[in-house]
């Protein structure tokens, strides 16, 4: 039993690089390919090599620990899905070219599942008839696929990769915030347990649907994710969640609309500098098609459109910029010159930065001219406030009005209260304690389990390479026999006796390896402890190292067991 736990490198099947990936950009992609835990084998798709699956379960087995806690029941979905489904639930069309779809051999459609609401929800529907089975909480670990048009980074955007998704259903908004608690509370377990840094911040629930909304997010340099933390306050958001709350201003002294003969200032920068006015004084106005129809998106001169942060904001509706076409069908929209003073037939959306009362300079919709002192709530109206600008370093916070810092993260969980959504699209009642029907409503919880990998990757490298947290590593020690056969008898023998103490040993026991490699190997594997069989082996001692802080101590083989055991 005990000798199971001895992973000899003579029989490992790792192989390691000296040289970076040619095609690596980020620390974990470059680290994870040369330690030999993966492979690539096409764009997003990755084998993981025994190494890489050791740390992959680790991960698995300390959520699955924690979900089984908090009364969590594994179940194991199909990734291969129906069509109807998704058709139902409109998902089939919203997630457009990110479905694998693909036809069986009679016509009939399918997908790869990219997440599992819609089964889930049937699966409960199947099996739970009375409030009586409820609540239930279920997870599962699968793999899920989506076609990413740019996969990169290695493990972390990945067109097959590993989550851990789970659902709660219960009968009333209490019990679901209840459930809801369960899992933010487990989730911050796991993260702990899993050595990871992170931070809960507020997000949008955007096509998924439902009210509250958080993201479990890991700082690091390789992230996509950008977020705010606020140095006065506990407040976090992502940045696509910061809301930004304006007051009205008083327009009683701005004079009329006055039209200003402005040739070539189609832009921002060149009206500005025509005018000899700051930008923040213009207003920008951006037109998109929303499904389709022309809006218009007013923010101040300064500020950008963030465009994923509209798109969520008006999820599920499909969010594009318009062409050149769009305007030879529109002859009253004026490319470069739109003012919303005078749009007809357009929504009107505008960041709240554009109060009531603000005064602006900005497009006349005629060519070559702009106008001034177009004051929002008197000269034009808004539709719709939304919080659509890209937030910049030192924007206020909403809470307390410090100002913000931004950061680059790598969103490692999310959690939802989804509501009725799903079950209004599969009618999920149960019978209630009144003996009528009651709609279920539900909770989504994710974490990605590879992404974990690669931000663990991310955190806890350092120049050396690897430096995994103890609980998720693939071993507890690295034995290094640093010389010949007595070292490797030796190395052997403490293998055994660390395996017999129960923990989980990799030595390298490779003959013809020089020790300046194994040494290498060793500091690139990332394993917790290192304990190095050298020159003193024949007196009986060994040196300890600790992968982290790089501290050594000789100790006699009794006492580095005792240590380590301990």
């Amino acid at each position: 039993m005990a000798a199971a736990q001895v992973q000899r490198m003579s029989r490992l099947m790792v192989k390691t690089l000296r040289d970076d990936p040619a095609d690596a950009e980020t620390l974990s992609h470059k680290l994870l390919v040369r330690a030999g835990y993966v492979r690539r084998n096409a764009a997003g798709i990755w084998t993981w090599l025994p190494l890489g699956k050791k740390v992959l379960d680790n991960i698995s087995n300390v959520v699955r620990e924690e979900m089984d806690a908090i009364g969590a029941q594994e179940v194991l979905l199909p990734a291969l899905l129906p069509k109807e489904a998704y058709e139902a639930s409109g998902r089939w069309e919203e997630y457009g070219d990110l479905l694998f779809r693909l036809k069986d051999r009679k016509g009939a459609d399918y997908l790869l599942g990219p997440t599992h609401e819609e089964i889930f929800t049937q699966t409960v529907k199947d099996q739970c008839t009375s409030y009586k089975d409820l609540p239930v909480m279920l997870y599962q670990i699968q793999t899920k696929y989506r076609d990413e048009a740019r996969p990169r980074s290695g493990v972390l955007r990945g067109r097959e990769f590993q989550m851990k998704d789970s659902y709660s259903f219960d009968t009333t908004d209490e019990g679901l915030a209840e459930s809801y608690a369960l899992h933010r509370a487990a989730y911050q377990k796991i993260f702990a347990r899993l050595g990871l840094d992170y931070r809960i911040v507020s997000a949008v629930s955007g096509a998924m649907g439902g009210s509250a909304s958080e993201e479990f997010l890991a700082p690091a340099a390789a992230g996509e994710d950008t977020f705010v933390d606020c140095p006065a306050c506990e407040y976090a958001a992502n940045t696509e969640a910061v809301t930004f709350v304006a007051t009205a201003a008083d327009a009683s002294g701005v004079g009329p609309v006055e039209e200003l003969d402005t040739p070539d200032t189609p832009t921002i920068e060149s009206l500005a500098a025509h005018l000899g006015v700051p930008a923040s004084a213009t207003l920008k106005n951006l037109l998109v098609k929303v499904d389709g129809e022309i809006v218009a998106v007013g923010v101040p001169g300064d500020r950008e459109v963030d465009l994923g942060k509209l798109g969520e904001h008006l999820a599920p509706a499909v969010v594009e910029l318009v062409t050149a076409e769009d305007f030879a069908d529109r002859p009253d929209l004026v490319r470069g010159y739109v003012g919303p003073q005078g749009l007809e037939k357009v929504r009107y959306i505008a960041d709240p930065r554009v109060a009531a009362g603000t005064a602006w300079v900005t497009g006349a919709n005629k060519p070559d001219t702009h106008a001034r002192n177009v004051v929002c709530g008197r000269d034009f109206s808004v539709d719709d406030y939304l919080d659509v600008v890209v937030v910049e370093e030192g924007d206020p916070c909403p809470a307390c009005g410090a100002g913000l810092r931004l950061d680059r993260a790598i969103e490692i969980g999310h959690i939802f209260q989804l509501g009725r959504k799903y079950a209004d699209t599969f009618q999920l009642d149960v019978l209630g304690q009144q003996g009528k029907p009651v709609r279920v409503t539900m909770g989504s919880y994710g974490i990605g389990i590879s992404r974990a990998v690669a931000a663990l990757a991310e955190q806890t490298a350092d120049s050396q390479g690897l430096c995994w947290p103890a609980e998720i590593a693939p071993a507890d020690v690295h034995v290094v026999a640093a010389g010949k056969a007595l070292q490797t008898e030796v190395a052997l023998e403490a293998a055994s006796l660390l395996a017999d103490a129960g923990l989980r040993v990799l030595v390298d026991d490779r003959a013809g390896v020089s020790p300046g490699v194994k040494f290498t190997d060793a500091e690139l594997l990332g394993v917790p402890k290192i304990l190095v069989v050298g020159r003193r082996a024949g007196e009986g001692v060994v040196e300890l190292k600790d992968r982290r802080t790089g501290e050594r101590e000789e100790l006699t083989l009794a006492e580095a067991v005792a240590r380590l055991r301990g």
